[in-house]
């Protein structure tokens, strides 16, 4: 295992190549893992959290995702600061190593959860679950986005955030995918996807001790009530540093959206397109494929800097295809998956249905994933390359905090907008024109200017 401490600046130049650096590639696969077990976890309780009645003009849809949305965001409020703290005091590897301990009992769990849902159909433990599961990541962020510009070269940062968004991504893809098939398959018995949940969570386990160890940023940093919310440095420095304010609240922003497109795309799949679960988190997904491939073309273009042009490209981008996905037609245009997986017309079900149909709905999300990871990329790096040395940590916490305030308006605004549509009698790809429509203010204003990483920028 690579234990050794991280260089200091006068030896920097002794920091192995990114792609040649187990610490790296530790990283990197240590939080695929831990996305893909979250994903597999979430999309299982949200696809539940959709019940379907048989009413006269067909199945009617009980959409109640915006309820295991807010019990996920909670904990990142409740506990990201104080996880900021520890990870600037203790060290981040440690803390690292730890959550993934603590992923191993969640899905242990997780698996009691889900027998006990074969048995009553209740939902309040795995909502309890799904609370813990939030709560060793709201733990787990702060250290694993902090110790890159600790561990790795300055110049390297664009591509090692490219490359972890990327492989996240296809974690998400995989993770939601993953939740379809086993809902079908498994509806009665889903504990059998959750024995497959811990064995990858062991596997995380060991992968987190190839992170190189770093000292504490901040050893004698004090805790105080501060600590728990946002640190009166962190709020000097975001006064002084207007730069930094700003990216912290468009990352917040871009999160409210984020927060409501899985949902949207969920109920667009169950309601309009009349997907069954597997083909619906096919959907789901494609969005995440998108998104690892706009992370992964970000990272090599920006080279050594923050390059915000990819901003305006991605917000752009991500405007045309959320226009695009809005639009409805009208007529008897449902679309069913049969067992040959051929698409057929479901007659009766609704009388609006999505103008792109399933396939055009799926390039069209493909597309969208890329524009997202377009404009995800220079704001991560901004975010984590920005503050000083001592800061890195609390000041990633700050962005999570900040992001996830964004996520719990996300389930606060789906389920206000989710409600206008069904008062309205709107298509539910209604839903993409909000989050537009939310996207529209970054698209037209934010337009900072790129800025070079210099090698020091790791220490």
């Amino acid at each position: 295992m690579e234990n050794t401490q991280t260089p200091t600046p006068a030896d920097s130049s002794a920091l192995p190549s990114l792609y040649a650096d187990p610490s790296f590639w530790g990283m990197t696969v240590t939080q695929f893992f831990g996305a893909f077990n979250d994903n597999v976890f979430k999309q299982l309780i949200l696809l539940l959290s959709i019940s379907a009645t048989v009413g006269i003009d067909g199945e009617e849809f009980d959409d109640q995702q915006w309820l295991p949305m807010f019990v996920f965001v909670v904990p990142f409020l409740l506990f990201t600061g104080i996880a900021g703290y520890l990870s600037d005091k203790i060290g981040k590897r440690g803390i690292i190593v730890a959550c993934k301990v603590a992923e191993i009992a969640v899905m242990c769990l997780g698996a009691i959860g889900f027998s006990m849902y074969s048995n009553n159909q209740s939902l309040v433990f795995l909502y309890c679950v799904l609370f813990l599961m939030a709560t060793q990541s709201a733990f787990f962020g702060p250290a694993k986005y902090g110790i890159l510009p600790e561990m790795l070269r300055g110049q390297d940062l664009p591509r090692a955030n490219g490359f972890i968004l990327m492989m996240t991504f296809l974690a998400i893809i995989f993770g939601t995918v993953v939740a379809g098939h086993l809902l079908d398959e498994f509806r009665d018995k889903l504990w059998v996807g959750s024995i497959v949940c811990i064995s990858i969570a062991v596997v995380g386990t060991i992968t987190s001790l190839w992170v190189r160890r770093v000292p504490p940023a901040n050893p004698d940093l004090k805790c105080e009530l501060s600590s728990f919310t946002v640190p009166n440095d962190m709020r000097e420095l975001l006064r002084s540093d207007r730069s930094l304010l700003m990216a912290l609240v468009v990352s917040s922003v871009f999160w409210i959206l984020a927060g409501m497109m899985p949902s949207a795309v969920n109920i667009l799949g169950k309601s309009e397109l009349a997907l069954d679960d597997t083909f619906t988190s096919y959907l789901t997904g494609t969005i995440g494929i998108g998104i690892a491939i706009g992370c992964a073309i970000g990272g090599l273009i920006s080279g050594g800097k923050v390059n915000f042009g990819l901003i305006r490209i991605g917000s752009m981008g991500m405007l045309v295809c959320l226009a695009l996905l809005s639009i409805s037609a009208s007529g008897d245009v449902q679309l069913l998956l049969d067992a040959e997986g051929q698409l057929t017309r479901l007659p009766g079900v609704a009388e609006t249905g999505q103008w792109l149909g399933f396939w055009g709905s799926l390039s069209t999300l493909l597309l969208l994933g890329v524009c997202t990871g377009f404009f995800a990329v220079p704001l991560q790096v901004f975010l984590q390359s920005r503050p000083p040395e001592d800061k890195k940590g609390r000041m990633i916490a700050v962005m999570n905090q900040a992001n996830w305030i964004g996520v719990l308006l996300s389930s606060l605004f789906y389920w206000a907008f989710s409600n206008l549509i069904e008062q309205q009698d709107w298509p539910r790809s209604m839903m993409f024109l909000f989050i537009g429509a939310l996207m529209l203010p970054i698209a037209l204003f934010y337009h900072p200017k790129s800025e070079a990483l210099s090698s020091e920028a790791a220490q």
